[in-house]
């Protein structure tokens, strides 16, 4: 079973900053029927415009995950976590008993891509951890590349695993789904079938009870997929 989000239906801020798309309800933005999927809490995809950013703010309790598309982000933290986030790295943060941090566009013309991703953690209270990690394009091409989970290159504090793909047009990427487990795809670029379903650019898809999960490309394409309990 496969359930569509398409990306008009999400939530959206725009801001003169910031231009803000939330598959799930996430700060004003509520939607009773999207408040989360199992474990995975926030989905939002973000622009910054440059030499602007989020102000210093708090998190607890989560972990958190950002995918750069495009552009760059400047983190800091008060844990003394800090690092420019470029596209092909991944950043995870476990907020725990709680962090200020900040993220920041540092270019004075391009804007900032990504994707902000939330986890209900395996339980609260943990301690605050910050990983940074780039994958190389032959890691993510054309297949589902490990990338985060609790026994992935970047570790998730929940029985989660993501994975990502760079698909080339014509290319099939495919995944196993144990019996009892869901799957959150979303579609950061190009679009795909997936299952016989077609997903562009922001539209998200919820599965559950398949076997497997089979991406492929009508052009090229970036997709996340979160292999959930």
């Amino acid at each position: 079973m496969i359930q569509v989000r398409r990306s008009e239906e999400r939530g959206r801020n725009k801001l003169s900053w910031l231009d803000s798309h939330f598959t799930f309800s996430f700060d004003q933005y509520f939607d009773p029927e999207h408040v989360q999927f199992r474990s995975l809490r926030v989905l939002n995809e973000d622009v910054v415009a440059p030499g602007t950013g989020f102000p210093t703010h708090p998190h607890r309790d989560m972990e958190i995950l950002t995918w750069m598309l495009e552009g760059s982000i400047q983190h800091r933290d008060n844990t003394g976590g800090s690092g420019v986030i470029r596209p092909g790295e991944l950043q995870h943060m476990t907020a725990g008993t709680g962090v200020m941090h900040s993220e920041f566009n540092p270019s004075s013309k391009d804007p900032a891509h990504l994707l902000q991703i939330w986890i209900v953690p395996e339980r609260r209270g943990l301690k605050p951890d910050y990983e940074q990690l780039a994958f190389a394009d032959t890691d993510l091409r054309n297949q589902f590349g490990l990338v985060a989970g609790p026994k992935a290159p970047l570790t998730i504090r929940q029985d989660t695993n993501l994975y990502i793909a760079r698909l080339d047009k014509g290319a099939e990427a495919k995944q196993p789904l144990k019996a009892g487990r869901y799957g959150w795809l979303q579609v950061a670029r190009g679009t795909v079938d997936v299952n016989g379903m077609e997903l562009k650019a922001g539209d998200g898809a919820a599965i559950a009870d398949e076997a497997e999960v089979r991406a492929a490309a009508k052009e090229a394409a970036e997709v996340l997929l979160f292999d959930l309990a």
